[in-house]
């Protein structure tokens, strides 16, 4: 296997988790944000006030994008498996 297929799957493993990442961690980026705001505001200053809508939203957002997410790890681990020959065999 050469160094140039090494580095090609890292980056494409690196994509994936990227992608699978993006959804979950912008909602909490969102929410997170709100929440300040809203603290700020009020003056309210209680920790789990921020957390109970963070997991919430998580939660939420974990069970809309969750097929896609699992679509997109399915199908790099697909090419993945289906290129084992090709990879031993260079």
């Amino acid at each position: 296997m050469s160094p140039e297929a090494v580095v090609s799957l890292g980056q494409q493993a690196l994509w994936v988790m990227f992608l699978v990442s993006l959804p979950l961690l912008g909602v909490a980026l969102v929410v997170g944000l709100l929440v300040s705001l809203l603290q700020a505001a009020t003056q309210l200053n209680e920790m789990t006030l921020s957390f109970v809508p963070k997991v919430l939203a998580i939660g939420l957002a974990a069970v809309l994008a969750g097929p896609w997410m699992l679509h997109v790890m399915m199908d790099f681990t697909t090419r993945l498996l289906l290129s084992i020959p090709q990879m031993l065999g260079s």
